[in-house]
């Protein structure tokens, strides 16, 4: 029987990739992946500490993101190759609220050696739609740098609309980052 996503887990599939939850089994692919991008990566995320490249860090934090995946407080998504089982990348829903503001966070990475394919804009619409049609979402926000044009771009292909902007509005590499401010809403937003 196909895995299929459920409000505790999510499991989708468009073509060759795979996004579904992390479990505490994938600390190596997830930190194998964090390491081969470290470099990548730097100048759009926080200083990591040296935990968040072992697979010991990754699995005990895997073990705590289980918990929230299995309240619907949150949710990190894995991208995977169908054949391989190689990560391409990584969606996280974080600061899910309910009542009356059904909305939430997303952010995203993705390998170096994907740039370019399709593969976030594609994994993002699935994510998205997991996020609107299983959890009955009614807005997803995202932040971005002003210069991270593929995130700009990413972000307006599956949809999202600028809504501001936000000075000094997280701490990246070491530096507050301003960012762009973008949402979007779930026009079939059903209520209770």
């Amino acid at each position: 029987m196909d895995r299929v996503s459920t409000p505790q887990q999510v499991f989708e599939t468009d073509g060759d990739i795979i996004l579904r939850t992390a479990e505490p089994m994938d600390g190596k692919l997830i930190s194998d992946y964090f390491i081969a991008n470290r470099e990548h990566l730097r100048e759009w995320e926080p200083i990591r500490e040296p935990s968040f490249f072992t697979e010991t860090g990754w699995t005990q934090k895997l073990i705590k993101l289980n918990e929230l995946h299995k309240m619907g407080l949150g949710y990190y998504l894995i991208i995977t190759d169908r054949e391989t089982g190689q990560m391409y990348g990584t969606i996280s829903f974080s600061n899910i609220t309910r009542f009356p503001f059904y909305a939430c966070n997303v952010g995203y990475s993705l390998g170096k050696d994907m740039q370019g394919k399709g593969v976030m804009t594609r994994a993002l619409r699935m994510a998205v739609n997991y996020m609107f049609s299983i959890q009955n979402l009614h807005r997803i926000m995202a932040g971005y740098m002003p210069r991270n044009k593929r995130s700009e771009a990413v972000l307006q292909r599956v949809g999202f609309e600028k809504e501001g902007f936000a000075k000094d509005y997280l701490l990246i590499n070491g530096r507050w980052e301003d960012h762009n401010l973008t949402c979007l809403i779930n026009e079939n937003w059903k209520g209770n």
